[in-house]
């Protein structure tokens, strides 16, 4: 008896059912020690169940009380039990020759033999359980997905056994149950759809339904057979786990005829090893089953339970290699991508497809990007915070975010379920999936919070009676996550964190070889600077003549100085020299609308040391012709030639015509010594200069170890004509990034002629990212190298917000700037204002593109 002082369900959980003591009336119950010889139990109902008078058996010899052929068989059929498994089956078996056939199951457990009998019953269909289950399992076999099954069985059954309903009853993740299959008599409530609270069957009752598939209660009002005597001299009742004909709960009995039920027969349902759920037969009056179909039932529900397992595996690897496809072309994809980041974030629809959900989120260095729906941007840190606290660097998932994250109770009603997948070691980035709230009505079979109470005289626990349809609104929650979706979340972070790892170690690659190539360009450029700073200086210091006008020898100074820089200019432009035809039309530019200029010869370069020399020497002939020669009336000509002679050295020829009678200079300055002496002093070559009434003649030779043919043609240096118009940057806001202000203030002067609206200068990457949070520019001017780092993480930043820059670098190197930036136009420093002007308006263009 209960004490029922402190009543709850784990009353009911803790009764033992499979000791109960007795055994239901329609058949009798035998228990021998393992060799079937001395008789240690029986129900109290066997010597008249068998026929076998008022005899007292217990204790007697086994083959005294039955006929010896018979006992032999018995105990053949007990050396084939395995201990702890399902009986032996005997049918139609009659004790004594001309006697009545008994059905009689024989099973071993926990060292008894257990040998139960019934009356032999012919079955409603033709056949013996063979060949009902042959016939069950044939038909449901053409099914050809698990709605089928589900919906189609239970008719199926109840043809079969005769029943007035049977179900298909799921377990939930939650232990609770519901009908998703039934076929009943038409004057029958419908139980389909319908939940029953996982207290209905207790634990221990879920318990023998793994260990016995099939359990048959022939009468709910019967009284129940004991088991005499009902515990051995050690105190132990007899465990009938196993036994057919075990005796049911009184609570269970009361439970059916609550529900108006006579009998019932339920079939376990197990897949993967779990109790997934039951077939439930009920009938609304007696009802004993043969053993017969008993055993083809249990035989039909193996093969029922295999064969959802089988259509729900071959559906979870359809999805999962649906799936794995959409992984593949994604991790395909992102092995060719210089920008991880901004690869992922465009490719969130394509996640969208690897699980069933309502939307993707990623979150990657504090920036939230969105697929579908999802939390709105101002929730995400708050979620993202959430989601490292509880993770631990795991797939984590929940279909009631607002019960776990208070502040998700704002959106609950957009975005219920969660499933976060950690892309990286330490919890903060994530690739997090979404699934909307999903409004539940369900139907519950009687109030699911109304169980078990005392009985009327406080002896035990009763059964609720209800069992009307009671309805209860689940809101703020999504459809559960389930295993395989965890199983594709986890490939997909394996994926993800594989390309990523990859990724950061090629940037890190790269960033090694940049800063080993910008330390060696840096020292080629001090080497440069150095000679070029030596040529001024020599330059400067030559001795003043008193008699000349201080700013004509200024205007000399600074041309000179001018033609040096441009020089420069082109040796870094050009990797370390430049192109003849690029000086050539650089020096004479400003007097093509003056004179007729002619430039005739083959592409051919110079290396830095003679390209400053020449560029000079042509400044010299260039400013003197302007003055005195061809270059100054608007009838002159100016031809300039040049070749490559036998021994590759190079050929200049310098020719003036139709300008003033020209007459040799009386003394020899400083340019005269240029163009005379620095060719043949500074590199060995050969120069001749002769003052001819009808113009100045030239001619240079530079030696061939300072001249290289250029065989690939580069883009020649267009002459700039006067008042000419700028690419439009009309109006634009442009963010600049320079760490030298003197140089700064030059761009923003050149930015300003070309017609921007406003300029926001600044000096280092930190200042730049802090002025891209207060503003949003219509495009940026980088400085690739700064006095402490780079501009790398600027150039990121505008990628991600498809805001178009372009980088400036003094380099003649591409080497570095990363690969997933080589795309970007750059601009060589020192800035030039139409070549400035002329790269931000391609990146203009590349955007509309």
């Amino acid at each position: 008896m209960y004490d029922t002082k402190d009543v709850n369900l784990t009353n009911c959980d803790r009764e033992p059912i499979h000791i109960p003591g007795s055994i239901q009336p329609h058949g009798c119950l035998i228990a021998c020690d393992q060799q079937l010889g001395a008789i240690l139990r029986t129900s109290a109902n066997t010597a008249s169940f068998l026929g076998l008078g008022d005899t007292a058996l217990n204790g007697r010899q086994l083959s005294d009380v039955l006929e010896p052929e018979f006992v032999h068989m018995l105990r053949n059929a007990a050396a084939t039990a395995s201990e702890g498994a399902r009986g032996v089956v005997l049918v139609d078996q009659q004790l004594r020759p001309g006697g009545e056939p008994f059905d009689i199951v024989v099973h071993r457990y926990k060292g008894v033999s257990i040998i139960e009998f019934e009356h032999a019953r012919s079955a409603t269909t033709t056949g013996g359980p063979l060949e009902t289950a042959r016939t069950l399992i044939a038909t449901v076999a053409r099914y050809t997905d698990l709605t089928d099954l589900y919906e189609k069985t239970p008719r199926l059954l109840r043809g079969v056994l005769g029943y007035d309903r049977v179900m298909v009853y799921q377990f939930g993740h939650d232990g609770a149950g519901k009908v998703i299959g039934e076929a009943k008599r038409s004057d029958l409530e419908g139980f389909k759809g319908a939940y029953f609270p996982a207290t209905d069957i207790p634990q221990q009752a879920r318990r023998l339904y793994l260990q016995n598939r099939i359990r048959v209660i022939s009468d709910a009002n019967c009284a129940r057979v004991p088991i005499e005597p009902e515990h051995d001299a050690s105190g132990e009742p007899l465990d009938l786990s196993y036994a057919h004909l075990r005796s049911v709960s009184p609570i269970h009995c009361e439970y059916l005829r609550n529900m108006g039920v006579g009998a019932s027969m339920s079939i376990s349902i197990v897949v993967d090893g779990q109790l997934w759920g039951l077939i439930a037969c009920h009938h609304y009056g007696p009802r004993v089953l043969s053993l017969s179909q008993r055993v083809a039932a249990e035989m039909f529900g193996e093969f029922f339970s295999l064969q959802i397992e089988a259509m729900s595996r071959k559906w979870r690897l359809d999805s999962a290699a649906r799936a794995r496809r959409s992984l593949d072309r994604i991790m395909r994809d992102a092995s060719y991508q210089g920008d991880i980041i901004g690869f992922l974030q465009n490719k969130l629809e394509d996640f969208t497809a690897l699980l069933p959900c309502d939307g993707v989120g990623l979150w990657l260095n504090g920036t939230w990007t969105t697929n579908g729906v999802c939390p709105p941007s101002k929730a995400a840190p708050s979620l993202m915070r959430f989601l490292s606290s509880v993770s631990e660097g795991r797939i984590w998932a929940t279909n009631e975010l607002s019960t776990r994250h208070p502040p998700a109770d704002d959106y609950a009603g957009q975005v219920s379920g969660v499933l976060a997948v950690p892309l990286s070691q330490t919890p903060k980035d994530y690739l997090v999936f979404f699934r909307k709230e999903v409004v539940q009505t369900l139907d519950w079979a009687g109030d699911p919070n109304k169980t078990y109470e005392t009985g009327p005289h406080g002896d035990r626990l009763t059964p609720r009676k209800s069992f009307s349809l009671w309805k209860q609104t689940v809101e703020r929650q999504s459809a559960p996550w389930t295993d395989d979706d965890r199983e594709m979340a986890e490939a997909a972070r394996t994926a993800l964190l594989e390309v990523i790892m990859r990724h950061s170690e090629i940037l890190e690659a790269e960033r090694h070889t940049a800063d080993i190539r910008q330390k060696v360009l840096n020292e080629e450029l001090n080497h440069r600077v150095k000679n070029i700073l030596a040529l001024i200086k020599s330059v400067v210091s030559q001795p003043l003549d008193p008699a000349r006008d201080l700013s004509d020898y200024v205007a000399s100074l600074k041309g000179r100085i001018m033609a040096l820089a441009q020089a420069h200019d082109q040796v870094v432009r050009n990797d370390g020299g430049g192109a003849l035809r690029d000086l050539l039309e650089s020096e004479l530019r400003p007097y093509r609308d003056v004179a007729t200029i002619s430039l005739t010869g083959p592409d051919l370069g110079f290396d830095a040391r003679a390209y400053s020399v020449l560029a000079l020497v042509l400044h010299e002939l260039a400013t003197n012709a302007a003055k005195y020669g061809a270059l100054s009336q608007s009838k002159g000509e100016l031809t300039v030639e040049w070749r490559l002679a036998d021994d590759e050295s190079c050929e200049i020829n310098w020719l003036e015509r139709g300008g003033p009678v020209t007459e040799a200079p009386t003394r020899q300055g400083f340019g005269s010594v240029l163009l005379t002496r620095s060719i043949p002093f500074d590199l060995g070559g050969k120069s001749e200069v002769h003052y001819e009434p009808a113009g100045v003649r030239a001619s240079f030779v530079i030696p061939a170890n300072f001249v290289s043919e250029l065989r690939s043609e580069k883009p020649k240096a267009r002459a700039v004509q006067q008042n000419q118009d700028h690419p439009s940057l009309d109006g634009l806001k442009v963010l600049l990034l320079e760490d030298q202000l003197v140089i700064a203030l030059d761009a923003e002067v050149m930015l300003q002629a070309c017609g921007v609206g406003s300029v926001d200068t600044t000096a280092t990457a930190a200042e730049a990212l802090r002025t891209l949070v207060a503003t949003e520019p219509d495009i940026a001017v980088l400085d690739v190298n700064l006095g402490s780092g780079n501009s790398f993480p600027v150039a990121e930043e505008l990628r991600r917000r498809s805001i178009p820059f372009i980088f400036a670098t003094g380099y003649g190197d591409h080497t570095i700037i990363p690969k997933s930036l080589a795309d970007i136009p750059v601009v060589r420093k020192p800035y030039d204002p139409d070549a400035l002007a002329a790269t931000m308006a391609r990146a203009l263009a590349k955007r509309d593109a």
